[in-house]
């Protein structure tokens, strides 16, 4: 993603002047291996660019992998969904997207204590956030299915059973209130899970 390079060479070059702090950059899907090979006290990481399949990778990383201070995500305030499952993932720290340059240091100074930082913009976010009655992996598998995957390929991406699929999207529809998957669909972006 274009986007995703733009803004991570951005933070770069932030963090870099940042007199008490300095920066390794990765791309998602090689940043795991990075870690492993140099400990971070911070791991700064964009939700959007990573994805919401990311929401598994990162539980993991803040079980297993050498973190000393811990995860912050940039987040979008209208994805609630995304915030839930970053907080069921064990992550420290929440950061707006549109935060201010000064923010982001702030909240990076504070989870690599090992403290917890919610950026004041995504308060509402997370009260939503309490609200939603799906869990991570429900919500990982309605968003493949958002994509237009089957049952089958849904299965394969998240390594699932077809019949596990199915269960979880049944589980699905009963907690949105929704009378079929489409519906589900549209109730959980209309609501910002999605």
């Amino acid at each position: 993603m274009h986007d995703a390079g733009l803004l991570r060479s951005g933070l770069e070059a932030l963090v870099s002047r940042a007199p008490d702090m300095s920066v390794r950059t990765a791309d998602w899907s090689s940043a795991l291996t990075s870690v492993r090979a140099a400990p971070a006290d911070v791991c700064v990481v964009d939700m959007e660019a990573a994805g919401d399949p990311a929401l598994q990778d990162l539980a993991r990383v803040q079980r297993r992998e050498a973190l000393q201070g811990g995860v912050l995500v940039l987040a979008a305030a209208h994805r609630p969904g995304v915030l839930r499952g970053a907080l069921d993932a064990g992550t420290l720290g929440f950061m707006d997207r549109q935060a201010t340059p000064e923010r982001l240091l702030a909240g990076i100074r504070e989870v690599g204590r090992g403290k917890r930082f919610v950026d004041d913009s995504l308060a509402l976010a997370f009260l939503r956030a309490s609200e939603m009655p799906l869990t991570p992996r429900e919500l990982s598998v309605l968003s493949v299915a958002a994509e237009g995957a089957s049952i089958a390929e849904i299965a394969n991406r998240l390594s699932l059973s077809g019949g596990t699929v199915r269960n979880y999207m049944s589980a699905i529809t009963r907690k949105t209130g929704a009378r079929n998957r489409v519906d589900a669909i549209r109730i959980s972006q209309g609501a910002g899970w999605l």
